[in-house]
């Protein structure tokens, strides 16, 4: 009976089954997935329960990750190489700050400095009325009176490089500088190469400037011509904010501000004005520039925020050295697809634009412009001499007839700025040549074309003798004197041997400034150097040499010339301005003279051309001296020549020449140019035989200045103490009446 209960028990589970089967199915299946879902929920947890093994007793334990870090150290594990390229990320090293600020004494007294740049005068006009409008009468005692500079007549390292001292520790500067805006090339151009040389002279601080109390900018343009900033409205001004952001170690105290000439200067001006009186105002109080936000101060906007760095995962970031003095720009990203900045620099730009305000200005004064860097004009003396009233003093001196000379440069550029020139502002300045070069076939045809124009204009003028007119018409010399650096024209020798081929004689005048070009320059008839000063002082003054090396490039042209003087007919000029260069400097020139030994010595006495230019660089009539002052002055220099030469190697210089109108005399070397005749009479011999000058040059090898000296005395009408006065001329008063002839019979030997 047992037996058969066991035997039904498989058919009664089976007959269970096919019953209940799809109860248990889905019960199974339910309590599979509740399985799996436990399983998976508890493997996402961030491991913080352990799961024991199977039969254990189930406890939770949860893990200490601190203490599992701090117990084992993980091995530093190897960089894993790629395939593909990696970027580079050069950071710049920000330097500390000093801590001078800290140190300073607090600021109780700002002395307002207010510089200017002008051409015309009219930013000059601005700074002065904005100098008379800075005075607060409720600070007179914390803000002084400002001073106005012009930047063409003061030495850049006695502002730009470290500010003023003042006796009391709690006076600090404040910079002011108004910037007009041109395409040509003027003055300011070096000034902002100043500025750019002195951040990157590793010699230099990087801030120096940065113990001035602040500084702002203002800047004229004009919007007619250029409408936007990158087409160069005041672009001037804006690159001497960003220069003075870096030198004064971001001490931007206003806003750079900006105003067109031609609409609303006036306006934008006063509103500066304002707001810069207003910080200067406030930092005589003491309270300073402020904090300022991120990036105040900067010297120009930082680009879009989407150009920020960030650390992408996959840039390398490394430290470098400071980068401010790399000029070549560095690729550091060699992945990107972002067009990078062009570096390379457009072509040379022409020295003189047609319709420049310095084209315009030189035409309105007769200038012919040749080219793109040349010039030519009639000489007042041409004028005289068509008229039969005179020569210059070189018809005196070296036998040279004023109709038939041609007074022209190849160069309207100089690397001077002298308080005596005719043409102040008006010229372009540089001292290296970085403008378009015209070939010398053009400039000598073209000078040549427009000379004989201007002579053509003159055939109407009265009193214009027919003979001479038919000798203006066939030049006979050029001076090579008009303006400008003459020598500075790259091809300079080709130029003098056209004119040579033509036998057309040359006088070339340099600035001993640029002694490499003096040393390359070929034959020329007469060689002159200016000599405006004795000593580097007031060389500066009067000279006001763009060069910092001006003193030593001076001197180097003087051992030049001193080596030239058995190749070439050397002159020193010497131009006395009463004030600058007359007092106490007989031993000094008589030094350079010694030094360099020139053939012959042109003293003159400088001409004041009237104009507002000249007054405004501290020239009046007060500083042209008396002929008296001119015949004192050259005496003295003879005599100390003379003790010189009895004492040394018998250097002897004498008195050749003179020329009264011109206010000249000519000193000469007496061992080369005094002959005696045969009957032991004495003559100074200063002409010139041309005609053996243009032989010797065709023969093309070496001669001696000695070699074409005119065996024609100088006349005995232009000896010292004639006055210089062909009297086959007819001297004339202002009003055209004639002169009457006075010979004094002074004749003086030293």
């Amino acid at each position: 009976m047992g037996d058969s209960h066991l035997l039904q028990l498989p058919q009664e589970l089976l007959l269970l089954w096919h019953a209940h089967r799809t109860e248990i199915l889905i019960s199974a299946g339910f309590l599979v997935a509740i399985v799996r879902l436990t399983l998976h929920w508890r493997s996402t947890k961030t491991k913080a329960i352990l799961t024991p093994p199977l039969g254990s007793p189930v406890t939770e334990k949860p893990i200490r990750f601190p203490e599992v870090v701090q117990e084992k150290t993980v091995p530093t594990a190897q960089p894993v190489k790629t395939n593909g390229p990696r970027r580079v990320k050069g950071v710049k090293k920000v330097k500390k700050q000093e801590q001078a600020k800290d140190e300073r004494p607090p600021i109780d007294k700002i002395q307002p400095y207010i510089f200017y740049f002008t051409l015309g005068g009219s930013t000059k006009a601005y700074a002065e009325k904005l100098a008379e409008s800075f005075i607060l009468p409720d600070a007179k005692d914390r803000v002084l009176p400002p001073q106005v500079h012009d930047l063409t007549d003061i030495d850049y390292d006695d502002f730009f490089i470290s500010p003023p001292k003042y006796d009391s520790p709690g006076t600090a500067a404040f910079y002011t500088i108004l910037i007009p805006s041109y395409n040509i090339d003027t003055e300011l151009h070096n000034f902002l190469s100043h500025l750019q040389e002195t951040h990157h002279d590793f010699r230099i601080d990087t801030a120096p400037l940065q113990t001035l109390a602040g500084y702002s900018v203002f800047g004229f343009g004009d919007m007619q011509e250029w409408p936007t900033e990158q087409e160069g409205y005041c672009v001037q001004a804006i690159e001497v904010d960003k220069w003075m952001a870096k030198l004064t170690g971001k001490k931007r105290a206003y806003p750079l501000g900006m105003g067109d000439v031609k609409d609303d200067v006036e306006l934008r001006l006063e509103e500066w004005r304002r707001g810069v009186q207003t910080i200067v105002d406030d930092l005589s109080q003491g309270k300073g520039l402020g904090e300022g936000v991120p990036g105040s101060g900067d010297p120009i906007e930082s680009e879009d925020e989407a150009d920020e760095d960030y650390d992408d995962g996959e840039t390398l970031i490394t430290i470098t050295a400071d980068l401010e003095d790399i000029r070549a720009p560095i690729p550091v990203d060699f992945t990107t697809s972002k067009k990078s900045t062009s570096t390379t620099t457009g072509p040379p730009k022409e020295m003189v634009p047609v319709n420049s305000p310095t084209f315009n200005s030189l035409t309105k004064q007769g200038y012919s412009i040749i080219g793109t860097h040349s010039g030519v004009k009639i000489c007042r003396w041409t004028k005289s001499a068509l008229r039969g009233r005179g020569s210059c003093y070189k018809y005196s001196f070296y036998g040279i007839a004023s109709h038939r000379c041609m007074e022209a440069t190849p160069s309207l550029s100089c690397s001077n700025k002298c308080v005596f020139c005719w043409r102040h502002g008006s010229n372009p300045v540089g001292t290296t040549w970085r403008w378009q070069v015209d070939p010398p076939e053009q400039i000598f045809e073209g000078i040549l074309a427009a000379h004989y124009k201007k002579i053509k204009s003159l055939r109407g003028v009265p009193g214009v003798r027919s003979e001479r007119f038919a000798e203006a018409m066939r030049v006979r010399h050029c001076a090579l004197s008009l303006v400008g650096e003459p020598i500075f024209y790259p091809h300079i020798n080709q130029l003098l041997a056209m004119l040579h081929a033509q036998h057309i004689s040359s006088f070339l005048v340099c600035n001993a400034q640029h002694p490499a070009h003096l040393a390359a320059l070929g034959p020329v008839t007469q060689l002159y150097v200016s000599i405006d000063a004795s000593n580097r002082d007031s060389l500066r003054k009067i000279d006001r040499p763009l060069h910092r090396d001006f003193w030593e490039r001076f001197c180097d042209c003087m051992d030049i010339l001193r080596q030239k003087r058995y190749s070439h007919r050397t002159v020193f000029r010497l131009t006395l301005v009463k004030g600058f260069n007359i007092a106490d400097e007989v031993a000094g020139y008589a030094d350079l003279v010694q030094r360099a030994r020139p053939g012959f010595i042109e003293v003159k006495g400088v001409t004041y051309c009237g104009t507002s230019t000249s007054a405004g660089a501290g020239l009046s009539m007060a500083n042209v001296p008396f002929w008296e002052e001119v015949q004192e002055f050259v005496l003295a220099l003879a005599a100390e020549l003379k003790t010189r030469g009895v004492q040394n190697d018998g250097m002897e210089y004498g008195l050749a020449a003179e020329h009264q109108h011109s206010c000249c005399v000519l000193l000469a070397d007496k061992e080369r140019f005094y002959r005696e005749n045969a009957a032991g009479e004495g003559k100074w011999h200063t002409l010139i035989d041309y005609e053996k000058f243009f032989k010797l040059v065709e023969m093309g090898g070496e001669f001696k200045a000695e070699d074409y000296v005119s065996a024609e005395p100088t006349a005995d009408w232009a000896g010292w103490g004639r006055g210089g006065f062909d009297p086959r001329d007819v001297r004339v008063d202002r009003k055209g009446r004639p002169i009457e002839q006075k010979d004094e019979g002074r004749v003086v030997e030293i």
